[in-house]
């Protein structure tokens, strides 16, 4: 009976889910088309960046400046005068704007130590941190070609190998989709069966199942199971799909380790969703709730920065969000190929978690109930 009763309820979830479309197009949203624009989208490199060059000097160097910006790291420089640098600048026209002081060939060959202006736009601050870098390589390899005549590259007395496993072409698309899986696995996981409870009390249907012979166990693993589900295979579709198909990145592990690891990381977080539920009062004050738990679990679980660079309070104390498993056993699996016998401490974490979430959780729902 308690079997059955977890079965029908869970169907019953499925189908006021479907009736609901808003939800339905957020799931499909979030794992094709939010993946893959999300992917393109890391200003990790710099790419386009636009540029203007206020070209004073009218030297050969100076032209020699001008042509070194070219795609796909700047767009083609815009040649303008000292007057409409500011303009440009204040109206968000240009990240960069270079101006080459009058006689700085001469100066340069007469050994005075020119300087050259550059004003960024820091507002933009992915193009301007490594914008920077890049002029100033560019820069420094033009006047030195242009006074040595040739283009040397600096001899180490040690030799540098560098060998880039995982991902050899630093492809940012292969990091990029896989943390936009884990976000959309944490976020959807926690949405879906925290609005399924809200959703349930402000239809009134709370009372329909508490007049049921069902216990409040039964009730949640239903929703647990069922947005679980539904979670599941929408991640799958993403990774085999959107991921592999679509954006060629390839899975070096096995995904069975990852969809089991996924199933006991939703286990967690559709626990957490309904203890979030039973907290918040209405909808709106679920997704007040949802911001205060969602940002610090994506921030500092380990996808978007190592957790290496935290300080060492931050990674023990997230060592108790599923989040920070989850974000390991991924990129074990996905990137690396680790096997069932490396994660297996990852696994068992998230086990843990999971029980001891829907142990809370569950106290939280049957004083909900009451």
């Amino acid at each position: 009976m308690m079997m059955r009763n977890i079965f029908n309820l869970g169907i019953k979830e499925l189908r006021g889910l479907l009736r609901d479309p808003m939800l339905v197009l957020l799931i499909v949203y979030a794992f094709s088309l939010q993946i893959y624009t999300g992917t393109h989208a890391l200003p990790e490199t710099l790419n386009n960046a636009p540029i203007a060059i206020v070209d004073e000097d009218q030297s050969p160097l100076s032209q020699r400046i001008d042509s070194a910006f070219r795609p796909p790291y700047f767009v083609t420089p815009n040649l303008i005068t000292i007057t409409e640098m500011d303009e440009r600048m204040d109206a968000g026209l240009d990240t960069f704007a270079l101006d080459i002081p009058p006689n700085f060939q001469r100066d340069l060959l007469a050994n005075k130590n020119p300087t050259i202006q550059l004003n960024i736009d820091a507002t933009r601050m992915s193009q301007a941190f490594s914008g920077n870098s890049y002029i100033q390589l560019i820069l420094n390899s033009e006047v030195s070609e242009y006074l040595t005549r040739n283009r040397e590259v600096s001899q180490l007395p040690v030799d540098l190998v560098l060998r880039s496993r995982f991902n050899p072409s630093l492809n940012k698309s292969w990091f990029g989709s896989i943390t936009n899986i884990i976000t959309s696995v944490t976020m959807l996981s926690i949405i879906l069966t925290g609005a399924a409870l809200i959703r349930e009390r402000e239809h009134g249907t709370v009372e329909h199942l508490l007049v049921m012979p069902v216990t409040p166990t039964e009730i949640m693993l239903a929703k647990i199971w069922s947005m679980g589900l539904v979670v599941l295979v929408a991640a799958s579709f993403a990774l085999f799909v959107v991921v592999e198909g679509l954006l060629q990145v390839p899975i070096q592990g096995s995904t069975v380790i990852f969809l089991g690891g996924t199933a006991l990381f939703l286990f967690a977080t559709t626990s957490m969703g309904i203890f979030l539920a039973t907290v918040a009062g209405s909808m709106p004050q679920f997704g007040i709730l949802l911001i205060l738990v969602l940002l610090p679990l994506q921030v500092l679980s380990g996808a978007m920065t190592p957790r290496e660079s935290m300080p060492d309070i931050i990674q023990n104390i997230m060592l108790l969000a599923p989040n920070t498993h989850f974000v390991i056993l991924a990129q074990a699996v996905l990137f690396r190929g680790a096997p069932l016998s490396a994660v297996w401490p990852q696994l068992l974490a998230l086990f843990v978690i999971a029980i001891v979430l829907f142990y809370l959780a569950l106290l939280r729902f049957r004083r909900f109930l009451r």
